[in-house]
């Protein structure tokens, strides 16, 4: 079987970088006071938890052989409430950071989405929505243990090791230097694992970012998948793609999990010396009191270590997840406002396209467009599918940039004002009608917040959308699935058609705005927009003829080039382009 597309990792693998790292504690920083309280809280927790071997080693060597049971009984009680002093120090760490590491996710996720909702329509071209998508939801999920624990861990750990060598060194300062014997061991161990690691994990994200692309893509592709009956293939195709993140996970997991046996053997393997040496030291300096203390920390000792190691595979485990939230957020949008962009004032809907040259390196889409509209002009744009039709409208919109000429609008050039200025004063109607999860009365006051009920229910009149509207069991606040799936698809568009117009916009855009509506209601919108399109300038893409008659003027596009131009009238009169396509469409549906 070749090959599929969601079994290449398209995501080059980048070097460890702690500017990462130092980026993500950024986020860290509103709540500086409360990691400081916390570090220090838990710095007492870990002094208490610390002293449980010298208090036996106190008890063996002096209190027991004294039957002092008065200084036993002192032991005992200084020892139970050190452990109640370290868990209540625990619960107020674990309650504490489980508050500033979900707080610091929520605000990555925000940040992530407000970012991706100024990005261009190129950025969203070029790439699977579920790979966007795990991004914004696993991959920053993922960070959650290490900002929650790790931090605080790892300050509380490193302290603790500190206060341990201490505690070792006072009992004996020729065992700690044995018991240090392993630990260049561990540090070589690390060392030889630590790259493998992070390649394992930068494969790993890849591999979960092609299976949810590829679930994502399906779950929206269902009706075409049952429709071709692809289910068997589409089986075969997904086993791929989950097998390849199995092996991945099985493989990241394998060299992660090689950290915690190598802590483990090297601590046995120095425990077991140093009881050889200690009990062969007894009596020659060293009591068991000692002995038995310094066992005790010699446990401790490796404990923190082995947290270090855990916390050190958390953070290269993050290190793969971070360059891919924080490559997401440096991508930069294409179409941004300029440094000295002005506010588009409003506008009386003169549009004039000068020289106008779009496309892409290996593709020119549009090839010098010209062409001058006057406010309340309807402007029809006809042509085959791929002439250039939906490109002229999105650039009025500036979804993209020009790459050269001008697109101005009340003799304004479209590139020096603000997006928000300039959309606020378009209503757009795409090709694709989107339906939003909520009320049919959300989904239509989109494009206006403020818009009162009444003129919701006005502009559904015009388009003639209140008579299905009504016919619903809760008539404007039925609530509807994402993308609108209870509805038809011409239902659908007469949802998005009532949200464009009650944005009462200067210039309105139609992107075959009537292409799933039957005859019966095409002819009665059209008798409605007779009276909204009045003093509005509207661009209107539509591939039946009949929908267009009326349009003050008509634009036939052709790989990119302005063919014809004229009335419905004059270009039947030319018995051009136009007069064959009008023909073709009539022949159709007198055949039909």
């Amino acid at each position: 079987m070749a090959r599929n597309k969601f079994d290449v990792d398209e995501e080059l693998e980048t070097p460890f970088s702690f500017s990462h790292l130092k980026r993500l504690f950024s986020y860290l920083r509103p709540y500086k006071g409360k990691i400081i309280l916390t570090v220090l809280i838990m710095l007492i927790a870990s002094g208490a938890n610390l002293i449980g071997p010298y208090l036996i080693k106190q008890a063996i060597d002096k209190e027991i052989p004294s039957k002092d049971i008065t200084g036993l009984w002192i032991l005992s009680g200084i020892y139970f409430l050190a452990l109640i002093i370290t868990g209540i120090c625990m619960r107020y760490r674990i309650r504490m950071m489980s508050q500033i590491g979900q707080s610091v996710i929520k605000k990555i996720r925000e940040d992530l989405f407000v970012h991706l909702q100024k990005l261009s329509f190129s950025f969203y071209d070029s790439r699977p929505h579920g790979k966007i998508l795990v991004r914004v939801v696993n991959y920053v999920n993922s960070l959650s243990d290490l900002l929650s624990n790790g931090l605080i861990n790892l300050i509380t750990d490193i302290f603790s090791l500190i206060v341990i060598l201490g505690f070792m060194i006072s009992i004996d300062a020729k065992l700690t230097l044995l018991a240090m014997a392993g630990f260049p061991v561990l540090a070589g161990v690390i060392f030889l694992i630590k790259n493998a690691q992070r390649k394992a994990w930068q494969d790993l994200s890849n591999k979960q970012s092609n299976m949810n692309a590829y679930i994502h893509e399906s779950i929206n592709g269902i009706k075409v998948t049952q429709a071709f009956s692809r289910e068997e293939e589409n089986k075969k195709i997904f086993e791929e793609v989950s097998g390849g993140y199995r092996r991945s996970w099985m493989k990241a997991v394998y060299i992660q999990f090689l950290l915690w046996p190598s802590i483990e053997n090297i601590s046995v393997l120095t425990v077991s010396l140093i009881y050889v040496v200690g009990i062969a030291s007894i009596g020659q300096g060293v009591t068991v009191g000692a002995l038995v203390a310094f066992v005790g920390y010699i446990w401790m000792f490796w404990t923190p270590l082995a947290n270090i190691g855990n916390f050190y595979n958390a953070i290269i485990n993050a290190m793969a997840y971070l360059e891919r939230i924080f490559e997401m957020m440096d991508e930069k949008p294409t179409v941004i406002d300029k440094t000295k962009s002005s506010v588009l004032k409003p506008i009386k809907g003169k549009v004039e396209f000068d020289q106008v040259v779009f496309g892409y390196e290996e593709e020119r889409i549009l090839d010098h467009i010209n062409f001058k509209v006057n406010p309340g002009d309807t402007i029809a744009l006809v042509g085959a599918t791929g002439s250039g039709k939906t490109t002229i409208v999105s650039l009025i919109s500036r979804f993209y940039d020009v790459n050269s000429g001008q697109i101005r609008i009340d003799d304004v050039d479209i590139s020096s004002v603000t997006l928000a200025s300039l959309r606020k004063q378009m209503g757009v109607m795409l090709q694709d009608p989107f339906i939003f999860s909520g009320t049919i009365m959300d989904n239509i006051r989109y494009g206006k917040l403020d818009a009162t009920d009444e003129e919701v229910i006005r502009a559904s009149k015009a388009v003639q959308a209140h008579e299905f509207i009504m016919g619903l069991k809760d008539g404007y606040q039925t609530e509807v699935n994402e993308r609108g799936t209870r509805l038809s698809t011409g239902q659908r568009q007469l949802i998005s058609f009532a949200r464009a117009l009650l944005a009462d916009p200067k210039i309105l855009i139609l992107d075959e705005a009537t292409s799933s509506i039957d005859t019966e209601t095409e002819l009665a919108l059209q008798k409605g927009l007779e009276t909204l399109l009045a003093g509005r300038t509207s661009f209107i893409i539509a591939h039946r003829l009949s929908t267009i008659q009326n349009a003050t003027r008509i634009l036939f596009i052709d790989k990119g080039r302005i063919l014809e131009e004229g009335s419905h009238e004059e270009l039947l009169n030319k018995k051009g382009l136009y007069w064959r396509l009008h023909n073709s469409q009539h022949a159709s549906f007198e055949a039909g």
